[in-house]
């Protein structure tokens, strides 16, 4: 497996999101209808600080060789994310089946889970 597109592609995801949430938490918070609460913009700029972090990580690390022991602790780091994040969007579209939009991140993120996974157990080519 390619692990640099793989890598570049969750890049992007991530930069995305942690732009939209670092630069625009109020916009985030009223798209999805929720009322300002003092601290909610500053808890959004803060996991787009995380997102942020993450996407230069997988940036810097793209061009090491990853898959088997290799850049373990990146793999690892990024299945985690995919994976439980997965998870929860999984958990938030059963209880609110309403919202089909959900379907798209939850459908990004288990492709990524399911990836990172695979190169979490094979041997770099």
């Amino acid at each position: 497996m390619n692990t640099k597109i793989l890598m570049t592609s969750s890049t992007i995801v991530m930069a995305t999101i942690g732009l939209v949430c670092s630069f625009m938490p109020d916009e985030v918070l009223t798209y999805f209808g929720i009322k300002e609460f003092i601290v909610l913009p500053l808890i959004i700029q803060v996991l787009g600080s995380t997102y942020l972090g993450f996407a230069i990580l997988n940036w810097m690390a793209k061009s090491n060789l990853i898959g088997g022991i290799y850049s373990k602790p990146v793999v690892i780091g990024n299945f985690m994310h995919y994976a439980v994040s997965s998870l929860a969007l999984v958990k938030f579209f059963m209880a609110h089946t309403d919202l089909k939009l959900i379907l798209i991140p939850l459908g990004i993120y288990v492709i990524f889970a399911l990836l990172f996974g695979k190169v979490m157990f094979s041997s770099p080519v």
